[in-house]
């Protein structure tokens, strides 16, 4: 997911899609711990994501687009 993409979002979908892929994230860890996960890239490319919405969820509230 790109950041331009997510300063299109509103507030809510970014929140409502932050805690999808926190979900998503906890699901795949425990695959990981289990030995399951074929690719672990996932884990690193979902956490980015995690970390560009905050950012974005940030800069929508001090107003700073």
């Amino acid at each position: 997911m790109k950041a331009r993409e997510l300063k299109e979002l509103s507030e809510e979908e970014l929140q409502s899609k932050e805690e999808e892929l926190k979900d998503q994230l906890f699901k795949l860890k425990f695959q990981h711990a289990l030995g399951q996960l074929e690719n672990a890239m996932k884990l690193k490319n979902i956490k980015k994501d995690i970390a560009r919405i905050k950012t974005t969820l940030e800069e929508k509230s001090r107003g700073t687009e």
